[in-house]
């Protein structure tokens, strides 16, 4: 037998075995692969959630900041503020609304005793952080701060209220839209739970809605803007969009306004300023009626914006709170017009026509 003879018995088993081991060679190396790749995404994982969003806050004037603040820097760190935490604070804030600045002494201090680093201007606390609480209470300043935080790009929430009339607010959000911004601003009322349930189908179609808060006024600012925006925000979660027109009237304490919607719904507002004052209000839907429930604290509103932060996403249609402020804009010009009713497409040309002015040579080109 040749040499030949004697090897073609065995060459198939050898190539067999070489196959085998080669096989079991790219197994162990790819599973080495697919280990190594989950390793490091688990680190990537751990690394990210051990670097903390880094939040700034424009505006020591109101009792908000030390509850959100409270809320983000909480030790141990609560999973749902999503690694977020306020790092640095500017505090104007209002400098002509008593019942504001005096109040920024005092919140300065308690931010700081939070570990929060307070810092001399606007410019100083963009260097420090990744996303922006705008919390001035006084709504005048907004448009010129946003503007800056726009600009260094940062994602923002501005507090109650957007602006101090009409036309600021509908200037805040083209100035986000133009730098491609997140922001988005609501009241604390709208994250209660009755209402997110009423929003959410508890009592099916909303057909009306009445809501009361206490509404507060202040000179500076749009009649309903400065603390009637609370039940509006309350009548607008559960309405949702399409407001026609308003019809409001009011005395020394009180403030009725009354909104018909595109298809025939009606909702309203109660503001008061003297008796026994709270939150709520009742949803009529057509599978039930529910009342909307009282005021649910800082918290919700908190975890919505923590959320945002995380997400860049707005939760709510910027289409929505500029109806808002539209319904309380016609409010006020319903008042002034002796109960008259006032649509909301006339005072939302009016302020876009304000706000072109108001805008005129603030947004760099091209961004």
């Amino acid at each position: 037998m040749n040499v030949i003879e004697r090897i073609k018995p065995i060459a198939p088993a050898r190539r067999c075995r070489n196959l085998i081991a080669g096989y079991l060679a790219f197994v162990v190396t790819a599973v080495a692969i697919v280990f190594n790749q989950a390793t490091i995404s688990a680190q990537e994982t751990a690394d990210a959630e051990l670097t903390p969003i880094r939040i700034g806050v424009i505006g020591l004037d109101t009792s908000h900041v030390p509850a959100f603040t409270k809320a983000f820097n909480v030790e141990p760190a609560d999973p749902e503020m999503r690694n977020g935490r306020v790092v640095a604070a500017y505090p104007y804030g209002s400098r002509t609304i008593e019942s504001s600045y005096s109040r920024i002494p005092k919140y300065t201090e308690e931010v700081k005793a939070l570990g929060v680093e307070v810092v001399d201007s606007i410019d100083a606390l963009l260097d420090r952080v990744d996303c922006v609480l705008l919390e001035t209470n006084d709504g005048k300043p907004h448009l010129e701060q946003a503007l800056q935080v726009f600009r260094a790009g940062k994602p923002t929430f501005i507090d109650k209220p957007v602006a101090s009339n009409l036309a600021e607010v509908v200037a805040i959000y083209r100035a986000a839209e133009h730098y491609g911004v997140p922001m988005f601003s609501s009241s604390s009322l709208r994250y209660s739970e009755g209402a997110q349930a009423i929003r959410n189908g508890a009592v099916g179609t909303v057909l009306g809605c009445n809501a009361f808060s206490p509404a507060a006024t202040e000179p500076s600012h749009s009649r309903l803007f400065w603390y009637g925006i609370h039940g509006c925000e309350s009548l607008y979660t559960c309405m949702g969009r399409g407001c026609v027109s308003v019809q409001h009237i009011s005395t020394q304490h009180r403030e009725l306004a009354v909104g018909t919607w595109n298809n025939g719904r009606i909702g309203t507002f109660h503001g008061m300023r003297n008796g026994s004052r709270g939150y709520g209000g009742t949803a009529f839907g057509d599978k039930g009626i529910r009342p909307i429930g009282d005021y649910g604290g800082y918290r919700p509103l908190a975890v919505k914006i923590a959320e945002f932060f995380e997400t860049k996403q707005s939760p709510i249609d910027p289409k929505e709170t500029i109806e808002l402020y539209a319904f309380m804009a016609a409010a006020a010009a319903s008042d002034a017009d002796g109960g008259h009713p006032v649509t909301i497409a006339s005072v939302l040309k009016k302020a876009e026509r304000d706000a072109d002015k108001l805008l005129e040579g603030k947004l760099t080109p091209g961004k």
